[in-house]
């Protein structure tokens, strides 16, 4: 239990909660806290093969700390800080969640409430995105005059082109979750008393699953984004050939050929 998050393991799922204050706002030491938990989770065995962030039944994460952006709070003579503090912050995004999204096993972010401006950063730094129906995302950062920091304009357009994105980015305007559906932002929207079941068992499911061959779907699709097409296809053909030398590809097709899909029960 860290003083911001909690993380917790069971049944092969490990659930990263957060805990700062009534909003989950992201400040400097959460954020590393976030990213000493993400980096331990990738060095883990294979004991892991899900990893589910959440900021528990009221909401996801309001976005930034945003008094940590300012040398002096007060009304009267309030001041922005120097840049080597505000990159500092950067800085402590980037790498919280460059973190999470180089978890090698699939990571579902459980989304309860509001997930603004590093809220849905976070978010996007997910491989899914479940959502409970008051669940509502923005960037909202362009109505304070700045721009996000923290994957806003990279991983949202990746996600839902960049047109969409620029609507969000642009406009801060917020999203509820029946238009999240629709753009893409989310892969699904539930009842809220129903999120967290719907949450563990997608989760359990995935880590019941194949997870070599998941690891290796999520870096094929993961580094193949980050090339060309032609060059991704061969980062694919890799992948495919090393599946094929785990206990995965044994199980999955020896099964098929005696059953017929979907009757694997995979090794962990």
């Amino acid at each position: 239990m860290g003083e911001y998050l909690d993380v917790e393991l069971a049944g092969g799922v490990a659930t990263i909660t957060l805990h700062h204050g009534k909003v989950n706002a992201l400040c400097v030491e959460l954020l590393g806290e976030l990213e000493a938990a993400a980096s331990e989770l990738s060095a883990s065995d294979a004991a892991v093969g899900a990893v589910v962030i959440t900021g528990g039944p009221k909401l996801f994460a309001a976005g930034a700390d945003i008094g940590q952006f300012a040398a002096d709070a007060s009304p009267e003579s309030f001041a922005i800080a120097p840049p080597e503090r505000v990159r500092e912050v950067g800085g402590a995004f980037l790498a919280a969640l460059n973190a999470v999204a180089a978890i090698p096993v699939p990571t579902i972010a459980s989304v309860s409430g509001f997930a603004l401006g590093g809220g849905c950063e976070l978010a996007l730094a997910c491989d899914l995105r479940i959502a409970s129906a008051k669940a509502r995302f923005g960037q909202p950062e362009i109505l304070l005059g700045i721009i996000p920091g923290g994957g806003g304009t990279q991983r949202l357009a990746r996600l839902v082109g960049p047109s969409i994105a620029k609507d969000l980015v642009f406009t801060g305007r917020q999203v509820d979750a029946a238009e999240a559906l629709r753009i893409g932002l989310v892969n699904e929207v539930v009842e809220p008393e129903a999120l967290d079941a719907r949450v563990a068992e997608l989760a359990a499911s995935l880590a019941a699953g194949p997870c070599s061959a998941l690891r290796l779907a999520k870096a094929a699709i993961d580094d193949g984004l980050e090339t060309t097409l032609e060059a991704g296809l061969v980062i694919e053909q890799d992948r495919f050939v090393e599946v094929f030398a785990t206990d995965d590809a044994t199980v999955g097709v020896a099964s098929f050929l005696e059953h017929g899909p979907g009757k694997a029960q995979f090794r962990h």
